[in-house]
């Protein structure tokens, strides 16, 4: 694949052998590749692709293959789907039988973080969306440490949340929102033993995978392991975790340094960053028949090529957006997809921001050595962001189009991740970022954030708003000095609040996404129907209720921000909070 070149390259300049270069594919011929999974998978025997490779088996996988290559010489290969269905009830088990429902054993029924909340109906709110830990928790049973072979579930010693809905196993950047929502509910404990799962999967494989699923090994997600442990260590001050695992989170990031660094050439200088990138072909398991079908219409020999990138747009967690399309001949077309071509900002902004803090935990630890190793790396990102991704005209940063040589200057809130990790030297930045929001008028958003200004019916497009891209404006703009600036963050807290309590309040559920272009209610677009849970909306809906508690309403529809109020509404709020309380 194109790039492959400079990658060695680097490799060899880190001392790095080709071994240590990609994480292993997964090997079985049920879950990941093969005949069974290509006719099954393309004979749809279920409504979403996820189902079957979600399903364990009866026996041990080479008896199973044996009894589908005796089916499929009788049939010649073409197996008809009623003997497919059966050969499927006979040898697989229902999903989540590997699973059994976990009541977190550090719940507890008043939280601090109630008391903080001043509206009586937030209040009750947060008390039922901290029920719903329970709801969320899952426990794996000793049968797939036993038996591996027979499940596509990846063992996880520890109990975890995971997000809802069809994701029945955790996730890699979901989590980190969820164990925000987990720590304000004071359930340290769950949140120890979850990130010691995903330690042990970069023990395990290298890397972490996007989810605890082996037809997930080919890929990571966004890289928030470091602040995971942050977040962790500052709730618990529990420094002997840190050291126990420190060298497991510089071997997550060197996997981020082999395997998906680019060299950009600006200005007679070089810069080292990072893409989204996974070299390798074939449908991805769970949207197995969906992917085939795009490439159908492709030469053979270009189908490795938009797989490859569709494993990609699923690494980026923006799975998938007009963001991945861009610069493209057909950028409305999914199969038109390419994710590795691009520097993206909000990834590079989450490296820059573990490099930090993986220099203050070496200090706190008393290697001084590795902490100057790393913020040395910080400092050369940061000089890399603002040479090859900021925009002094615009007032923010945007992603690199490596083939076409150019910015792609589009909206998505991805714009303003270094505000979000506080990846910028100069604080005037944060204001630069409030102009670049109204100079899009983002603010005339009623319900939420849009994820981008482009209507494709891909789900991280217009009209949905997500969680995690609420957090990055909300706090990044919330670290400005600037009162204005910081009363915005408040209006679009306030909105979204109000988006998800409207919507809970119509249909008692919390969804991964929202539609916010009639009134806030349910996402949709993209592969498969909105999902109910929802970790990470529960966490961010948590964590704005904690910092903005005592002052934000439950309100009714009016209470939002109607395009062209902003001005009057950020002038009350600030007389506002110049009254005596």
């Amino acid at each position: 694949m194109p790039g492959d070149s400079w990658e060695l390259g680097l490799m060899l300049l880190l001392g790095l052998g080709s071994q240590a270069a990609l994480p292993p594919p997964c090997d079985s011929q049920i879950y990941c590749h093969g005949e069974l999974l290509h006719q099954v998978q393309m004979a749809k025997l279920y409504q979403d692709d996820k189902q079957f490779v979600d399903m364990p088996l009866s026996s041990a996988p080479d008896q199973v293959l044996r009894y589908f290559n005796e089916l499929a010489k009788a049939h010649n290969s073409s197996i008809p789907q009623k003997q497919l269905q059966a050969f499927v009830q006979e040898h697989f088990q229902p999903v989540g039988q590997e699973l059994q429902a976990w009541t977190p054993e550090d719940w507890k029924d008043s939280p601090r973080i109630l008391q903080k909340i001043s509206d009586p109906k937030l209040r009750a709110w947060a008390g039922q969306l901290h029920q719903l830990w329970k709801k969320l928790g899952k426990k794996v049973k000793p049968a797939v440490s036993s038996h591996p072979e027979q499940f596509s579930l990846i063992y996880s010693e520890h109990p975890f949340i995971v997000p809802g809905g069809r994701f029945v196993e955790f996730y890699y950047w979901d989590s980190y929102w969820v164990m925000e929502g987990l720590l304000l509910s004071e359930m340290t404990g769950t949140v120890k033993g979850m990130l010691q799962n995903f330690l042990d999967l970069v023990k395990n494989y290298g890397h972490v995978p996007n989810g605890a699923r082996v037809y997930y090994l080919q890929r990571s997600q966004p890289p928030l392991l470091t602040l995971m442990m942050e977040r962790y260590v500052t709730h618990t001050n529990d420094t002997a975790f840190l050291r126990d695992n420190i060298g497991t989170l510089a071997l997550e990031l060197d996997f981020w340094t082999v395997n998906r660094s680019v060299s950009v050439s600006l200005g007679g200088k070089s810069y080292v960053l990072n893409r989204y990138y996974v070299p390798y072909g074939g449908p991805r398991p769970e949207s197995y028949s969906k992917d085939a079908e795009l490439a159908g219409v492709l030469p053979e020999g270009d189908r490795d090529a938009l797989w490859a990138e569709l494993k990609a747009g699923a690494e980026s967690g923006w799975d998938f957006s007009s963001r991945w399309l861009a610069g493209s001949p057909n950028p409305k077309l999914l199969s038109s997809i390419r994710t590795s071509k691009f520097v993206p900002v909000d990834l590079n902004a989450f490296l820059c921001q573990a490099e930090g803090l993986m220099s203050n935990f070496y200090s706190r630890l008393g290697n001084e050595s590795q902490a100057t190793k790393y913020r040395q790396l910080r400092e050369q990102r940061l000089a890399a962001l603002q040479a090859v991704l900021w925009d002094e005209e615009t007032g923010a940063w945007f992603d690199f189009d490596l083939e076409n040589r150019k910015k792609n200057q589009e909206f998505y809130p991805s714009n303003l991740a270094p505000l979000w990790t506080s990846c910028f030297s100069d604080v005037g930045v944060v204001d630069k970022a409030l102009k670049y929001l109204e100079a899009n008028q983002i603010l005339t958003y009623r319900y939420g954030v849009p994820t981008s200004l482009q209507k494709t019916g891909q789900q991280w497009d217009f009209p949905n708003a997500w969680a995690p891209l609420q957090d990055l404006v909300i706090r990044g703009l919330a670290k400005s000095p600037s009162p204005r600036t910081q009363e915005v963050a408040f209006q679009l807290a306030q909105n979204w609040i109000l988006t998800n309590f409207d919507v809970y309040s119509k249909k008692s559920a919390m969804y991964e996404k929202y539609d916010i272009s009639s009134g806030g209610q349910p996402g949709g677009g993209g592969e498969y129907e909105v999902q109910e849970g929802f970790g990470w909306t529960n966490g961010v809906v948590l964590m704005l209720l904690d910092r903005y508690g005592d002052r934000l309403s439950s309100g009714t529809q009016g209470a939002f921000l109607a395009p062209g109020c902003l001005p009057g509404a950020l002038l009350l709020g600030l007389l506002l909070s110049l009254l005596p309380q």
